[in-house]
């Protein structure tokens, strides 16, 4: 084979490993070796928290939200972080101080990370639950989520986002579609043992397992790896679900998920020794397979697209799949001009590649050494 069939053939092969050959694996391993998650009633103290920065248009329906969870109300408590708000955010949350909610600020604005730095010394509960400023749980999601504890061995566990978008635009249609993928992913990987991501919005861990994190670490890639290197799993719990509305704008979107993919790079950097297998082969396979290689994914589109390049003149079959893709590519480009009515699998195509360019950019910038410790909610 010459260099630019290895090329092409190399990298269609890694792509086709990412993105099916991965899960089906999974859903091979959990025939054979199955994990269960031994649920059950169970009521500790809870804790629920919000780190907020300029949220008055959503704090208040957050804040009502989680009040009207059922969850026993003398065994839950919420406090919001407001990190530096200045719009009127914390005359807000302290109007509802009559209902027990704590008001926790933060001052100079350090970020998310350091806001939970500050807030869980003194939360009282043995279960910490993480929320967004705009995240709506379903009435039942914290029941949902706790009785995964009831097993001794569960260390984290992580809900369901649904993406909820009103007007049909591109990237939140794009987006819901690669959220029903991770969640997928998510239920074979609990099925074989623990998920190497979670959401962020509608987590819970054990206080026990709590480990301060530096500011410019990413909480909900690390604090789940930092779980599993205490020995512990991290599990998806299908039933508890979070509705958040997508980021309507293609540019919006972009810009959070570099801001995420910079942030994942790093924590993967600082938590690389669980990449080894040789502590839990397992694991590292999965860590490897689904963010190391998923975040690098780009680096095989572009070989893929080069060696087809290369290969035009050889064969005809080459010179279809190269017209397939450069159509691909084209088609993600014209994608925001198609209406809500348009061809869904151009809306898909569109935010694959939308995620794998920010990959690429956010990787650019981690090999310049930049980080990002805090940023503008909803505008990444």
């Amino acid at each position: 084979m010459s260099v630019a069939e290895w090329l092409f053939a190399g990298s269609l092969l890694a792509l086709l490993y990412i993105y099916l050959g991965y899960p089906a694996i999974l859903m091979i391993l959990a025939k054979l070796m199955p994990a269960p998650v031994h649920k059950g009633e169970y009521t500790p103290t809870v804790s629920i928290l919000i780190a907020a920065y300029n949220e008055a248009t959503c704090i208040g329906k957050t804040i009502e939200n989680k009040l009207a969870l059922d969850y026993p109300g003398e065994r839950n408590e919420i406090i919001v972080i407001s990190d530096g708000s200045d719009d009127g955010t914390d005359e807000i949350v302290r109007g509802y101080a009559g209902q027990g909610v704590k008001l926790i600020r933060q001052e100079p604005r350090a970020g998310k990370t350091s806001a939970l730095n500050l807030a869980i010394p003194s939360a009282r509960g043995e279960i910490i639950v993480f929320s967004d400023a705009n995240s709506l749980y379903e009435r039942d999601a914290i029941r949902k989520l706790i009785a995964n504890f009831k097993d001794p061995g569960i260390g984290y566990v992580t809900g369901k986002m649904i993406y909820v978008n009103p007007d049909g635009s591109v990237t939140g249609d794009g987006c819901s579609a690669y959220m029903r993928y991770e969640n997928r992913l998510r239920s074979l990987e609990t099925a074989v043992g623990s998920v190497v991501g979670v959401d962020g919005g509608i987590d819970a861990v054990r206080k026990a397992l709590y480990r301060p994190m530096r500011a410019d670490q990413l909480p909900d890639f690390v604090l789940p790896l930092d779980v599993v290197a205490q020995g512990y799993r991290v599990v998806y719990e299908p039933g508890a679900y979070l509705r958040e509305t997508a980021l309507a704008e293609a540019s919006d979107e972009y810009r959070m998920r570099v801001r995420v993919s910079l942030r994942a790079f790093w924590a993967l950097k600082d938590m690389r020794h669980l990449l080894s297998f040789r502590r839990n082969a397992l694991y590292a396979w999965q860590l490897w397979s689904h963010k190391v290689l998923r975040y690098l994914s780009f680096v095989f589109l572009v070989g893929a697209y080069i060696g087809n390049a290369l290969l035009v003149q050889d064969a005809s079959s080459y010179a279809f799949l190269f017209a397939m893709q450069t159509l691909g590519y084209v088609a993600s480009l014209t994608a925001p001009f198609i209406s809500k009515k348009g061809l869904r699998f151009v809306l898909m195509i569109h935010y694959f590649v939308l995620i794998n360019v920010a990959a690429l950019h956010a990787f650019l910038k981690f090999t310049l050494g930049h980080k990002q410790v805090v940023w503008t909610p909803r505008k990444g």
